[in-house]
């Protein structure tokens, strides 16, 4: 607040120490000043923050397929599903109990089939337990204070069993629904609440399955294009650095950094193959058969591929960074072959850039003959430049030695020989 306070006074100070005839154009710096300071404070600018992903998100839905209209697709279907539970449920059969239905309908709306079966199966039987569990305490305590201080223990402890997954915590939520209730706890009573949980998995597994079944194959693509665009980014980064003749240690730093993006990118491509895989279980045949197979994915060598990549990156920016390190024995190498390397960088990542584009679809062509001459030569004069640093130590050689491999294992598996067109 201090901060605030002052950035105001500051500003109050300035429309004061000017005429009026300057009126409008300090009033316009004492806003400028007082939203500078807002912005400061980290609740205002947290909330700014969210509101400004939460717009992005709102147009990435409305614009085209994507993430976000996936969000949103699963979240109105498990609306639905829960309003078509209760209709059933609550409205047609007029049940008393019929607020287990909406339930587990709303929560067995999965980010795919298969899960929602396997959920269900999990869900179904915790709740199975947990009234059991409820209704044998009730008869043996006869009081509800007593029967939730004997069932709940037991329920909170069968939660951890590995069998009910996740799902494990619905049979302690069972046990306090059916005690608080007010109902009488009877062998009807069980079946009734039994019954419902049935109806709603039933109702939220065909809602998913049968309305736009959730398949996350874009994922697996998207993930690869990014990846590839990424890795381009990076190494365009490091060859404008190179020429840079002040990079030091927290300019190689920042190249550490990149190289780390990468590696959490690779671990959100490998997720999103896991949720296409299991996508696919329990839909494919269906969707075949209907004449509406989804589109195939790219194969996992693609994943396999730019993990290499990735892994070599990583290991051309250590190779910088230790060389970075004034206190460590490798020099980095000096002079024009620098200016060589960085060329040859830059021309890797248009390559990077280039297959994101062939991942999404677009027709990119193979680099023309004369990128690979241009390659060559630049392959060459490095080759002479690391002959002429062989004079000058054998920590710049070791250096530029490794670069260059680094380089020379990129480009085979950006642009290898047996790619597609």
């Amino acid at each position: 607040m201090t901060r605030v306070t002052d950035a105001l006074r500051r500003a109050r100070r300035g429309d004061r120490d000017h005429d009026g005839s300057g009126a409008v154009r300090h009033r316009g710096r004492w806003t400028s000043a007082a939203g500078q300071a807002l912005r400061g404070l980290w609740p205002v600018d947290t909330v700014r923050r969210g509101a400004c992903a939460v717009g992005r998100s709102v147009r990435a839905a409305w614009q085209g397929p994507g993430r976000e209209r996936d969000l949103v697709v699963q979240s109105l279907k498990a609306a639905a599903a829960a309003l078509l539970a209760w209709a059933v449920a609550g409205v047609w059969l007029d049940d008393p109990m019929a607020l287990m239905a909406p339930w587990v309908a709303l929560v067995l709306v999965q980010a795919t089939v298969y899960s929602s079966v396997r959920l269900a199966g999990q869900q179904f039987t915790a709740i199975c337990v947990g009234a059991l569990v409820a209704s044998g305490a009730q008869a043996v305590t006869d009081d509800t204070t007593g029967a939730l201080a004997l069932s709940l223990p037991l329920l909170m402890l069968l939660a951890n069993w590995s069998r009910f997954g996740d799902q494990g915590v619905y049979a302690a939520t069972t046990a306090v629904f059916t005690l608080a209730s007010g109902t009488a706890v009877s062998a009807s009573a069980v079946g009734h609440r039994v019954g419902q949980a049935a109806l709603g998995a039933v109702i939220g597994i065909a809602v998913n399955a049968l309305v736009l079944p959730p398949i996350h194959l874009r994922d697996v693509r998207e993930n690869l294009a990014a990846l590839a665009r990424e890795a381009g980014d990076v190494l365009h980064a490091v060859a404008g650095d190179l020429r840079d003749t002040e990079w030091d240690a927290q300019t190689a730093a920042g190249w550490s950094s990149g190289a780390a993006r990468l590696q959490r990118r690779l671990d959100a491509l490998a997720s999103a193959r896991s949720w296409s895989q299991e996508s696919l279980r329990l839909t494919y045949g269906p969707l075949r058969a209907l004449h509406r197979a989804p589109p195939a994915t790219p194969p996992e060598e693609e994943d396999q591929r730019w993990s290499r990549v990735t892994g070599h990156i990583a290991a051309l920016t250590r190779t910088l960074a230790v060389a970075a390190d004034e206190h460590r024995t490798p020099a980095p190498p000096e002079g024009p072959v620098l200016d060589l390397y960085a060329r040859l960088l830059e021309l890797i990542g248009d390559a990077c850039h280039a297959e994101a584009g062939r991942l999404l679809g677009e027709r990119v062509a193979r680099p023309d003959s004369a990128t690979e001459a241009t390659m060559e030569e630049l392959h060459r004069r490095l080759q002479d430049g690391l002959r002429e640093h062989a004079g000058q130590g054998a920590a710049r050689t070791a250096v530029l030695g490794t670069l260059l491999l680094q380089a020379e294992n990129l480009w085979a598996e950006v642009v290898p020989v047996t790619g597609e067109q």
